[in-house]
């Protein structure tokens, strides 16, 4: 239950400090509750699925998730809450011990998406690869999401995967094919995971 207070109180400080950068007095009392909000249901979802085992790795990695990688946090804390929304569930005896929060449901049926420590939609078949963005947010820490996006935009508008793409194998021979099968695996984070486990999507 610690992990889960704690949680829940750092988001609602982070989210006080940013409101007051961004708005002054007023933008402290809108973010402090807004990281209250979001903090909670992270925290709830931290403490219902014990997500961070009370030995010495899961208060490293506790720690590591809400300073240095807070950011990734923040942000997948809001993506949960997105997933609940939409009446998705909390995989309990997956995030146990595990040091991330598991969604039963993913965004599509076709892929897991893991944002911060969240993964939503994987299976024991992939979870290695999802893992490997959650141990790259950790790595990089506030960089990490620049980073991804940086990617994305620069391959969206400048192709260069086109140079070393397996043609042959996974042709670019539609609109949804050139993000699907072209830009999204040849960003760095994917590519990276794809390598570590999995084929990239043909």
């Amino acid at each position: 239950m610690i992990f889960g207070i704690l949680s829940a109180v750092i988001q609602m400080a982070a989210g006080a400090v940013f409101g007051l950068l961004a708005g002054g007095p007023i933008g402290l009392l809108v973010g402090a509750v807004v990281g209250l909000l979001v903090g909670a249901v992270f925290g709830w979802a931290v403490t219902s699925a014990g997500v961070y085992a009370p030995d010495a790795r899961g208060i490293v990695l506790f720690v590591v998730d809400h300073t240095w990688s807070l950011l990734n946090t923040v942000v997948g804390a809001i993506y949960l809450v997105v997933h609940l929304v939409f009446g998705h569930s909390l995989d309990r005896p997956t995030s146990a011990a595990s040091g991330r929060v598991c969604v039963v449901q993913g965004v599509s049926p076709r892929y897991a998406t893991t944002i911060g420590t969240v993964c939503a939609g994987s299976n024991s078949g992939i979870q290695r690869h999802e893992d490997v963005h959650i141990f790259q947010a950790r790595l990089l820490g506030p960089l990490y999401i620049p980073l991804v996006l940086a990617n994305y935009a620069l391959f969206t508008i400048a192709p260069i995967w086109l140079l070393y793409h397996d043609h042959t194998n996974a042709p670019i021979n539609r609109f949804t094919r050139y993000f699907e099968i072209g830009v999204y695996p040849h960003v760095w984070n994917e590519a990276i995971a794809y390598r570590i486990q999995g084929t990239p999507p043909r």
